[in-house]
Parts: C-alpha cells; sequence; structure tokens
C-alpha cells in the first residue's frame, strides 16, 4: 500500500519497512489479480506499486513483459533479487523502476495489462493517479484496480479509522476512470476468500476490471 506522507506512510517509511531483514508480505500474488488476469493472453504488463514484486514475478512466469513500479528502492532490491532466485527466465521479463506515483504517470495506452493492487491514496491523488492508469491502457488491453473497500472500515472503526479517507468504493473508481471510457467489465465489491480473520476490519475487495477497445 502506498499513501501520502501526511497519514505517515511516506518514502521513508517504506524504505525502512522493506529495508527489514525477510518479507513485509505473503511472498504470494494477490488472488484477485491471478483470478482476473489467468485467462488474458500475456503482454506488455505495468505493475504499480509492486512492492517485493510477487505480482510481477507471477506475470512475467506466466509470459508477461513486465514493468514493476515502486517508491521504495529498498523494495526493488528486494524484489529483483527474489525474481533472480525463484525464477532467473521470468526475472529477464520484468523493469523494476523507482516512480512515486503522486508525482509520474505512466505512458498513455503503452499497456496491455495496467494492475493496481491496493494503491490507496487521499484525494485528489487517487483519482488522479486511477485515471492516468486508466490513460495507460493499450488498445485492446485490460486495467485491473483492487483495494479494500470503503464500506468496511469507518471512522469510527476500532483499528483502521484513522485510515478511512484512503479506502474506496467501486463508484469511486468508476468515477476515475470514466474519461478513458474503458469498457467495464467487473466492477464489485467481492468478499474475501479465504475469510479473514476474526479481527480483521477488511472482508471485501473493490475489484474494477476494465478494458479498451481494439482500434480498427
Amino acid at each position: 500500500m502506498v499513501v501520502h506522507d501526511e497519514h505517515g506512510f511516506d518514502r521513508d517509511y517504506w524504505e525502512e519497512r522493506y529495508s527489514a531483514s525477510g518479507l513485509a508480505w505473503s511472498g504470494n500474488p494477490n488472488p484477485v489479480l491471478v483470478t482476473d488476469v489467468t485467462p488474458l493472453p500475456p503482454g506488455r504488463a505495468l505493475d504499480v506499486g509492486s512492492g517485493e514484486g510477487a505480482d510481477a514475478i507471477w506475470l512475467a512466469q506466466h509470459g508477461w513483459q513486465v514493468t514493476g513500479v515502486d517508491i521504495a528502492t529498498s523494495a526493488l532490491t528486494k524484489a529483483k533479487a527474489r525474481a533472480e532466485s525463484l525464477d532467473p527466465v521470468a526475472a529477464d521479463r520484468i523493469d523494476w523502476r523507482q516512480r512515486d506515483v503522486t508525482e509520474w504517470s505512466p505512458s498513455p495506452r503503452a499497456f496491455d495489462l495496467v494492475s493496481a493492487q491496493f494503491m490507496h491514496l487521499p484525494e485528489p491523488a487517487r483519482t488522479t493517479l486511477f485515471r492516468s492508469l486508466a490513460a495507460a491502457v493499450a488498445p485492446g488491453g485490460t486495467l485491473l484496480i483492487v483495494g479494500h473497500d470503503a464500506s468496511d472500515v469507518g471512522r469510527d472503526s476500532p483499528h483502521q479509522g484513522h485510515l478511512a479517507d484512503l479506502m474506496f468504493s467501486v463508484e469511486d473508481v468508476l468515477a476515475a476512470i470514466a474519461p478513458e471510457e474503458l469498457h467495464v467489465e467487473v466492477a464489485e465489491s467481492r468478499r474475501r476468500n479465504p475469510v479473514p480473520a476474526p479481527d480483521s476490519e477488511f472482508h471485501h475487495d473493490v475489484v474494477v476490471r476494465a478494458s479498451r477497445a481494439t482500434s480498427i
């Protein structure tokens, strides 16, 4: 998750977190990515907020040429080393790039898949990012945005209430990407499977998958 520094999650926070030994996350690709991308033919993929690289590695192992973007150099260093250790052939398909997504936008219509998994930013940065990601989808390509559903976390939530303004809804994503006139294939609040631990506040994921028509 990459968020604005007013919540304490600035670049220094992520550099420190990813420079620690071991993995900050599970090391497994996000389940929604696996489910929704498996049927797609491989091409050029953009993985935004790639962290330790689990999604990028999975994509590369399935034939995608991947650009993995993260704010933290320490995350990219760890991701590159992990990719080379797990699958050197797949590692050669990944280009790791340090970028701050609040200041950077991908090239328009440059990717066959644009994936943003749990990129939680305050407004207006969130809308700006999602709109730029939609613009980066090539003709025939797919946009996949996944995040914690705002309906799960209110300001009075016991653990994550202070982050409520970072969560978003299906409607927020659709409004952000609307100017690109993509064909929306999936727009839902999806119950997590397996069911989270009882003390978790995150039980649903916003899932929006959309595609751009092939140019004639």
